[in-house]
């Protein structure tokens, strides 16, 4: 199973909530304080949305990534990524996103940051620690 993700930091996460649950016609798979995710079965979509901090008016792209099976998946596309002349950061059992995880990150010409990532449990916080990519970004 592979999937894209799309990570928006959205400025009210409840009417982001029902908005994303009446367009994709499925309620969020996991809700946590300042977080939910959707898993959309058809079209293969990750949606996460992240509560902005106060003050932030519109809804932004946070991050985008592609879901993957488990750990050795990541460590093929980081290999492949690589070997492809891109600059990656590897993490292998970090908490992001209320779950534990191993995934590869690279950076798009234009800033955007995509990660491959495995799902390999829940978590119980956001962030694990502000060393991982993920949790540094957020506090930008």
């Amino acid at each position: 199973m592979s999937r894209v993700q799309l990570a928006l930091r959205v400025s009210d996460l409840e009417a982001s909530i029902a908005f994303y649950s009446r367009l994709l016609g499925v309620e969020p798979a996991k809700r946590r304080p300042g977080y939910a995710n959707f898993a959309v079965a058809e079209p293969p979509l990750k949606l996460v949305l992240i509560e902005g901090e106060a003050g932030e008016a519109a809804t932004r792209l946070d991050h985008l990534g592609v879901e993957v099976a488990d750990g050795a998946e990541v460590a093929v596309a980081a290999g492949r990524l690589s070997t492809r002349g891109l600059p990656t950061v590897e993490e292998n059992d970090v908490a992001c996103c209320y779950a534990v995880q191993d995934k590869v990150w690279v950076t798009g010409p234009g800033g955007e940051r995509w990660e491959v990532y495995a799902v390999k449990g829940d978590a119980d916080t956001r962030c694990g620690t502000a060393d991982t990519v993920c949790c540094r970004a957020a506090q930008a």
